[in-house]
């Protein structure tokens, strides 16, 4: 009998301190309860069949309400129910906004042997971003990655990615995305269009980015969350190196999916360390 629920964020991430109230059809209030730890609800409190709203809240987050129908066992499963943080349906304030390494990451993917794929991250890079006051649309993204610090848990495959074969780094040794442009793509996401310059190689690529949040930081900051995707092509930026196994399976894969998870800190700089 009861209720039962899981309370993420956009992200996935659980959302332990969110707060589920339960109405019926005439506004009257039949349980309050909260999630736990683990971002899930499981209230044991028997409810009578029939139709209820069930609304969700948390602070920084904004709140949801859906309907629900508990069935002659009293029970209620609501599922899933995801939180959107607070002006996530915006942009971050205008400005300047600094992106912090510490709290971000840059990685990729690509497939190995045809059934699972091999992930790195670059570990040394810069981005900055400016949210323009007036059109969003003239907002920019300038972000340069060092090709050297790709890290893959391997170091042996670590050091063929930077020779000439793929990244060759001492030849190329930044990556840079420099964006043209700012489209909206829905009520939190954007397509951000962009040059990306790799291996030597300039060529249009965009983001899907999604804005996950903005909130204060125990230092007196303000911070931004964002989320980005994208796909890459190795022949597009002339990394054609491969081999070829039998049956015809190439041992690594031509497509890259890049995934960017960002936190932005407002203002020009970062704090001192």
């Amino acid at each position: 009998m009861g209720l039962t629920a899981r309370i993420r964020t956009r992200d996935g991430w659980a959302v332990s301190h969110a707060v589920v109230t339960v109405t019926d059809m005439t506004g009257v209030q039949v349980l309050r309860t909260e999630a736990d730890t683990e971002g899930a609800v499981r209230d044991t409190t028997p409810l009578a069949p029939g139709a209820y709203t069930v609304i969700v809240t948390a602070v920084g987050y904004a709140p949801t309400a859906s309907s629900a129908i508990v069935t002659a066992s009293g029970r209620a499963e609501i599922g899933s129910v995801t939180l959107a943080r607070q002006g996530g349906t915006e942009l971050p304030p205008p400005g300047p906004w600094t992106v912090d390494p510490a709290h971000s990451s840059v990685g990729a993917a690509a497939q190995h042997l045809g059934i699972s794929s091999v992930h790195g991250r670059f570990t040394d890079f810069a981005a900055r971003i400016e949210i323009a006051p007036d059109e969003t649309a003239k907002s920019r993204v300038e972000a340069v990655i060092r090709a050297s610090s790709i890290d893959t848990g391997n170091a042996m495959r670590d050091e063929h990615l930077k020779s000439p074969d793929f990244l060759d780094v001492l030849a190329y040794p930044e990556i840079t995305y420099q964006s043209t442009g700012l489209t909206p793509a829905g009520s939190d996401r954007w397509t951000v269009h962009g040059e990306l310059t790799l291996h030597g190689v300039v060529r249009p690529v965009d983001l899907d980015l999604a804005y996950l949040g903005t909130g204060a930081d125990p230092w007196g900051g303000t911070r931004a969350a964002f989320r980005a995707t994208a796909e890459l092509h190795r022949e597009d930026f002339a990394m054609n190196y491969n081999q070829i196994l039998q049956a015809g399976i190439a041992a690594i894969g031509t497509t890259l999916k890049v995934e960017l998870d960002i936190q932005a800190l407002q203002g020009e700089t970062l704090p001192q360390a």
